[in-house]
């Protein structure tokens, strides 16, 4: 988890509807967290050709910002603060994160109204170049709160870093954890998804949280339909998956299943993190 952070989520927009849904999801769980809320804007050639269309200067961004920040507050009374700049997009988020050191970054994708269409394999490159977990929210999805949390488990020893989040999001919304550990024929790695499995239910166990563990099946398909198979069947407000970054492209090819998937269920991207102190032993 992201050392020293602030009690903030930032949530980038380019106005389309998938980012005001990004924006309301974002709101929610400040208001659940009694986080603040940081509204930005990236000023880029997008930015001026939708303005140069429109026969529009600078400012109605910041108008266009201020108005959705008033209106969130109103709606959850919690605080939050607007920031323009300009740059590239994906460098600008990077640079603004690192400076406000945010706890959270919510991003939506597929946005095809958006002037900047943050989507696709941008989301990816965002995820990848920042060291904060980020939700990644799809055109659907409505929140209210996380009910169900799916937490799919491999034979990685960092998933045990998604513990935490898992742990205190959990316990935020009085949530119940999935646990999905998927299936292998190999010993070895069997035999690592048995430890991993075992060490996060015990950890479940001493934070008392709910959860409940299944096996993924090989006659069912591939891991990740299965785990959005099986997100679909319980409800699941939010799927956890982990940022490979020994991966040429940063994600498996299941890990972007997952993350776009066609059930468009929130997903949170966790970084994995080099430290000696148990993920779990950390706060938010």
């Amino acid at each position: 988890m992201k050392k020293n952070t602030q009690n903030v989520i930032l949530i980038p927009t380019d106005f389309s509807e998938v980012c005001n849904n990004a924006i309301n999801h974002g709101f929610v769980l400040a208001n659940a967290m009694q986080s603040r809320v940081w509204l930005l804007h990236v000023i880029n050639k997008d930015t001026h050709k939708f303005l140069e269309e429109n026969n529009l200067d600078e400012s109605k961004i910041e108008e266009m910002l201020q108005e959705i920040a008033d209106r969130y507050y109103k709606k959850y009374n919690v605080q939050v603060d607007i920031y323009i700049t300009s740059g590239n997009l994906f460098e600008m988020i990077d640079i603004v994160n690192e400076k406000l050191r945010a706890k959270l970054i919510i991003l939506g994708t597929h946005g095809k109204i958006g002037f900047q269409r943050i989507a696709g394999s941008y989301v990816l490159k965002i995820a990848s170049l920042t060291n904060t977990p980020t939700i990644v929210v799809q055109k659907e999805s409505n929140i209210e709160g996380y009910k169900n949390i799916v937490f799919p488990i491999t034979s990685s020893t960092q998933d045990r870093q998604k513990v935490a989040w898992a742990i205190n999001i959990a316990k935020t919304f009085k949530a119940t954890i999935h646990l999905i550990p998927k299936f292998e024929s190999d010993k070895y790695h069997k035999n690592r998804i048995m430890t991993v499995t075992k060490q996060i239910k015990d950890i479940m166990n001493k934070y008392g949280i709910k959860f409940y563990d299944k096996v993924s099946s090989p006659e069912a398909g591939n891991f990740a339909k299965q785990v959005i198979d099986y997100s679909v069947e319980n409800n699941a407000g939010l799927i956890m998956t982990l940022i490979d970054k020994d991966k040429t492209f940063f994600f498996s090819s299941w890990d972007e299943q997952i993350i776009y998937n066609s059930s468009q269920i929130p997903v949170i991207c966790i970084n994995p993190v080099e430290t000696k102190k148990s993920a779990w032993d950390s706060g938010w």
